[in-house]
């Protein structure tokens, strides 16, 4: 019987996990996830699209818009699965949308240069664009208490919470050329944008730069004016970069010999690839100890993509314990999951 200690530090929300390499496992080859998204060569195409009418005021004037989203974009991004991550950026970096977002992006541009507008202006132009989207929260809207919106469901939607507007505002700003962060003071979400010539308010100092801070819920804020309940407290900032997000499930069937066939399914939910990913498991032993550990081989996984790993376990006898499963990249536990306590 095996018998490993397992050391854990809690770094930047995930566990960091040191353990001993054990016996090799079964893989499938990797699959990807099928992309049904179209190539956008129009906002205002005619086919099997959905109309959105758009009415909101800015430096007293008002502004009409009607856009017209593909429905296959927005029922692939409605049914996408929701990665468990605070880093809402991948959200942003999905390439599925970017050429829809890109054209949006240059209608701001343009209709800002027909009314003259400068710089800073064309920013807020955009701001209050998104910030005329009316504030639901998720259970009211959806069945979940948490459920982020890519950018082209909450244009479908034109309603969210503030995670699914400052989503949206980054796609917008991104695609505009400016840089973007996610700003996120406690329980909300918000934008920041690297300044520029003028740009004033609110700042976050973020890698050498200053990210001023925009707020997506409710109209009238403008760039660098922050709600004062977020005056004073400390923020999560979040580049906006392509990331891997690692997620997984199993199922487990017991054999004779008290051997334990495990089957885990892993797939990475993120918009960057994943290198060097293995599973490592084992029966829980109290005290940050596991019974009878095992850690897969290596693999890789590209965004979208899912693999299947085949491992077989040694229950320990006589003991009461639990099941332990983690996904494990770049030496960090960055998913992890449990079976219910039995006995052996």
């Amino acid at each position: 019987m095996k018998l490993a200690r397992i050391s854990t530090a809690v770094i930047l929300g995930v566990v960091m996990l040191a353990c001993a390499a054990c016996s090799l496992f079964s893989e499938s080859t990797p699959t990807s996830i099928e992309d049904p998204t179209q190539i956008i060569t129009s906002p205002n195409a005619s086919a099997d699209t959905i109309v959105r009418n758009y009415a909101w005021n800015y430096k007293k004037r008002d502004w009409t818009w009607n856009l017209s989203i593909p429905q296959s974009l927005y029922d692939y991004y409605k049914a996408r699965p929701r990665a468990q991550t605070a880093d809402y950026s991948i959200y942003v970096t999905h390439p599925g949308d970017d050429q829809y977002i890109q054209l949006l992006a240059d209608k701001i541009k343009k209709a800002a240069a027909d009314a003259k507008y400068g710089e800073i202006d064309t920013v807020n132009l955009a701001v209050s664009f998104v910030q005329s989207l009316p504030y639901y929260t998720d259970d009211v809207t959806t069945a979940y208490d948490e459920y982020p919106r890519y950018p082209i469901a909450t244009l479908v939607d034109q309603e969210g919470d503030c995670e699914d507007t400052a989503i949206l505002m980054a796609a917008l700003l991104d695609a505009m050329g400016y840089g973007v962060v996610l700003i996120a003071p406690p329980n909300h979400m918000a934008v920041g944008i690297l300044g520029v010539t003028g740009m004033s308010g609110i700042f976050w100092d973020h890698n050498g730069g200053k990210y001023y801070y925009i707020e997506t819920t409710g109209s009238g804020w403008e760039v660098g004016e922050l709600p004062s309940e977020y005056s004073g407290k400390t923020a999560h900032i979040y580049d906006i970069v392509a990331v891997p997000i690692l997620s997984h499930d199993w199922q487990s069937e017991s054999s004779r010999y008290n051997k334990l066939t495990l089957t885990v399914t892993v797939e990475n939910l993120g918009t960057a690839a994943a290198d060097g990913v293995y599973v490592y498991t084992g029966f829980d032993a109290g005290n940050d100890m596991l019974w009878n550990t095992k850690e897969s081989a290596a693999f890789d996984l590209a965004p979208d993509q899912s693999i299947v790993i085949h491992m077989e376990l040694s229950v320990p006898k006589d003991k009461y314990t639990r099941l332990r499963v983690q996904i494990v990249y770049n030496n960090y536990s960055v998913d992890q999951s449990y079976s219910t306590w039995f006995d052996t």
